[in-house]
Protein backbone atom coordinates (compact mmCIF):
# COMPACT_ATOMS: atom_id res chain seq x y z
CA UNK A 1 0.00 0.00 0.00
CA UNK A 2 1.25 3.60 -0.92
CA UNK A 3 0.05 7.27 0.73
CA UNK A 4 0.33 9.71 -1.54
CA UNK A 5 1.14 12.50 0.71
CA UNK A 6 0.29 16.00 0.69
CA UNK A 7 2.21 18.79 3.37
CA UNK A 8 -0.11 22.15 2.91
CA UNK A 9 -3.13 21.99 4.27
CA UNK A 10 -2.51 18.82 5.79
CA UNK A 11 1.15 18.37 8.17
CA UNK A 12 0.36 22.10 8.88
CA UNK A 13 -2.81 24.03 7.96
CA UNK A 14 -2.14 25.88 4.98
CA UNK A 15 -2.23 29.07 4.98
CA UNK A 16 0.85 28.77 7.96
CA UNK A 17 2.42 32.09 8.87
CA UNK A 18 4.55 30.74 11.37
CA UNK A 19 6.94 28.11 10.23
CA UNK A 20 7.47 26.99 13.99
CA UNK A 21 3.89 25.81 12.95
CA UNK A 22 4.91 23.59 10.05
CA UNK A 23 4.39 20.03 10.68
CA UNK A 24 2.47 20.24 13.67
CA UNK A 25 0.37 17.32 12.60
CA UNK A 26 3.09 15.38 11.84
CA UNK A 27 3.32 13.50 15.14
CA UNK A 28 -0.36 12.12 14.38
CA UNK A 29 0.17 11.11 10.59
CA UNK A 30 3.14 9.10 11.88
CA UNK A 31 1.33 7.41 14.75
CA UNK A 32 -1.04 6.19 12.02
CA UNK A 33 1.72 4.52 9.94
CA UNK A 34 3.33 2.74 12.86
CA UNK A 35 0.15 1.08 13.13
CA UNK A 36 0.44 -0.13 9.34
CA UNK A 37 4.16 -0.91 8.90
CA UNK A 38 3.43 -2.06 5.54
CA UNK A 39 2.55 1.02 4.34
CA UNK A 40 5.16 3.66 2.24
CA UNK A 41 4.68 7.27 1.35
CA UNK A 42 5.19 9.22 -2.02
CA UNK A 43 5.50 12.49 -1.70
CA UNK A 44 2.86 14.39 -3.94
CA UNK A 45 3.44 17.60 -2.05
CA UNK A 46 4.41 21.02 -3.75
CA UNK A 47 7.31 20.72 -1.48
CA UNK A 48 9.07 17.97 -3.60
CA UNK A 49 9.58 20.90 -6.56
CA UNK A 50 12.68 22.42 -4.10
CA UNK A 51 14.04 20.05 -1.76
CA UNK A 52 15.65 16.55 -2.79
CA UNK A 53 14.18 13.27 -1.41
CA UNK A 54 16.72 13.41 1.22
CA UNK A 55 15.87 16.66 2.62
CA UNK A 56 11.95 15.78 2.84
CA UNK A 57 12.33 12.05 4.53
CA UNK A 58 14.74 14.75 7.34
CA UNK A 59 11.01 15.88 8.23
CA UNK A 60 10.04 13.01 9.23
CA UNK A 61 10.78 10.69 12.15
CA UNK A 62 13.93 8.56 12.29
CA UNK A 63 11.85 5.28 12.11
CA UNK A 64 9.74 6.34 9.45
CA UNK A 65 11.96 8.17 6.61
CA UNK A 66 13.15 4.67 5.57
CA UNK A 67 9.24 4.56 4.81
CA UNK A 68 9.45 7.63 1.79
CA UNK A 69 10.51 5.72 -1.42
CA UNK A 70 9.94 8.56 -3.33
CA UNK A 71 8.35 11.76 -5.00
CA UNK A 72 5.71 12.20 -8.03
CA UNK A 73 6.93 13.31 -10.64
CA UNK A 74 4.68 17.17 -12.19
CA UNK A 75 1.80 16.45 -14.52
CA UNK A 76 3.33 18.63 -17.22
CA UNK A 77 6.31 15.70 -17.97
CA UNK A 78 3.19 12.98 -18.56
CA UNK A 79 0.54 15.11 -20.76
CA UNK A 80 -0.51 11.68 -21.54
CA UNK A 81 -1.41 10.52 -18.86
CA UNK A 82 -2.80 13.81 -17.82
CA UNK A 83 -5.20 13.80 -21.26
CA UNK A 84 -6.57 10.57 -19.79
CA UNK A 85 -6.91 11.52 -16.22
CA UNK A 86 -8.20 14.75 -16.45
CA UNK A 87 -7.35 16.18 -13.11
CA UNK A 88 -3.28 17.02 -12.28
CA UNK A 89 -2.59 15.51 -8.72
CA UNK A 90 -4.32 12.27 -10.04
CA UNK A 91 -2.04 12.23 -12.91
CA UNK A 92 0.66 12.52 -10.99
CA UNK A 93 -0.11 9.70 -8.74
CA UNK A 94 -0.61 7.55 -11.92
CA UNK A 95 2.74 8.34 -13.60
CA UNK A 96 4.34 7.54 -10.43
CA UNK A 97 2.64 4.13 -10.25
CA UNK A 98 3.67 3.41 -14.24
CA UNK A 99 7.02 4.96 -13.87
CA UNK A 100 7.63 2.47 -10.79
CA UNK A 101 5.97 -1.21 -12.77
CA UNK A 102 3.34 -0.75 -10.00
CA UNK A 103 -0.06 0.31 -11.98
CA UNK A 104 -1.70 -2.12 -10.17
CA UNK A 105 -0.82 -1.05 -6.46
CA UNK A 106 -3.38 0.16 -3.90
CA UNK A 107 -2.77 3.51 -2.94
CA UNK A 108 -4.27 6.14 -0.97
CA UNK A 109 -4.41 10.59 -0.93
CA UNK A 110 -4.00 12.23 1.97
CA UNK A 111 -4.33 15.95 0.37
CA UNK A 112 -7.07 18.82 1.21
CA UNK A 113 -7.49 19.87 -2.63
CA UNK A 114 -9.98 17.34 -3.94
CA UNK A 115 -10.19 19.00 -7.08
CA UNK A 116 -6.78 18.13 -8.13
CA UNK A 117 -8.36 14.15 -8.03
CA UNK A 118 -11.85 12.50 -9.90
CA UNK A 119 -14.39 13.29 -8.38
CA UNK A 120 -15.88 11.06 -5.63
CA UNK A 121 -12.59 8.98 -5.24
CA UNK A 122 -12.96 6.84 -2.67
CA UNK A 123 -9.18 6.16 -1.89
CA UNK A 124 -8.71 10.09 -0.65
CA UNK A 125 -8.68 11.50 2.69
CA UNK A 126 -9.46 14.77 2.26
CA UNK A 127 -8.62 17.28 4.56
CA UNK A 128 -9.60 21.04 5.70
CA UNK A 129 -6.80 23.14 4.83
CA UNK A 130 -7.90 25.39 7.22
CA UNK A 131 -7.71 22.69 9.79
CA UNK A 132 -4.81 19.64 8.76
CA UNK A 133 -4.71 15.97 9.00
CA UNK A 134 -7.23 16.55 12.52
CA UNK A 135 -9.17 13.47 14.19
CA UNK A 136 -11.83 12.85 11.35
CA UNK A 137 -9.02 12.60 8.91
CA UNK A 138 -7.11 10.23 10.94
CA UNK A 139 -10.08 8.03 11.42
CA UNK A 140 -11.02 7.66 7.35
CA UNK A 141 -6.99 7.18 6.86
CA UNK A 142 -7.50 4.03 9.75
CA UNK A 143 -10.26 2.53 8.01
CA UNK A 144 -9.01 2.59 4.73
CA UNK A 145 -6.23 0.91 5.95
CA UNK A 146 -7.98 -1.70 7.84
CA UNK A 147 -10.02 -2.40 4.26
CA UNK A 148 -7.27 -2.77 2.62
CA UNK A 149 -5.57 -5.43 4.56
Amino acid sequence: MKIFLDFDGVLHPEPCFDSADHFCFLPRFENVLRDFVNVEIVISSTWRATRSLDDLQSIFSEDIRRRIIGRTPNWSEHPDILEVIGYQRHAEVEAWLRSTNQPWEKWIAVDDKAYLFRPFLPNLVKTDSLVGFDSCAELKLRNLLLSSK
